[in-house]
């Protein structure tokens, strides 16, 4: 039986984690979280998540959460698959660089057009964070075209988690009302990702 426990939920940022895991071959339980009925805020998915969102991961030592923190550490626990560059100081940062963009920008811009209640009250002042979703999306996006794509993945010829990180933010474009297509290198990249067994198999369950 696996020592790990992933929460998830489908078309979350939880989905990076699942396939990083499925990437390492990693022996897991994955169990699914209904958010659309509020699964997340049950009192037991609270007291292993106080936060009440996915994802979440069980581990032997403790439960860790946040996505940038999860793809780390299944990268560093199974480092024959090589899912980061761990001898090498500058491309793990960059790694982490990347995923921290992801996090903390684009994300947040994502979040804007569906839980907007978590940053105002005032319904005219949600509408207007509803409205920029598109406009804020298309920059993040021009900043990863431009800057963080050295290709053919994101650290040039090495794949890591943040490819993975990349794949799953890239497509949440299409429901923002951003075209992929608008940003060619992201959209090949979408492609290569699609390919990938573990791609496959998560986007299958």
């Amino acid at each position: 039986m696996s020592d790990l426990t992933l929460f998830f939920a489908p078309g979350t940022c939880a989905m990076a984690v699942q396939i990083a895991l499925l990437e390492a071959n990693a022996p897991f339980n994955a169990r699914q979280l209904n958010l659309a009925v509020g699964e997340q805020r049950d009192p037991a998915y609270l007291a292993i998540n106080p936060k009440g969102r996915v994802p979440a991961l069980i581990t032997e030592q403790g439960t860790l959460t946040e996505t940038p923190a999860l793809l780390l550490y299944v990268a560093q626990r199974f480092p024959a698959t090589k899912l980061a560059p761990l001898d090498n100081p500058f491309l793990l940062a960059r790694m982490q660089e990347v995923n921290s963009f992801l996090a903390s920008t684009v994300h947040v811009s994502h979040a804007h057009g569906r839980r907007g209640s978590r940053w105002a009250d005032d319904e005219q002042a949600i509408a207007a964070m509803q409205q920029k979703v598109a406009s804020n999306m298309r920059d993040g996006f021009d900043q990863i075209e431009r800057h963080y794509l050295a290709g053919p993945w994101v650290l040039g010829e090495q794949f890591s988690v943040a490819d993975i990180y990349l794949f799953v933010v890239a497509g949440w474009l299409k429901s923002d009302g951003v075209e992929l297509n608008e940003f060619p290198k992201v959209a090949d990249h979408y492609q290569r990702m699609l390919s990938r067994p573990a791609v496959a198999k998560a986007l299958a369950n």
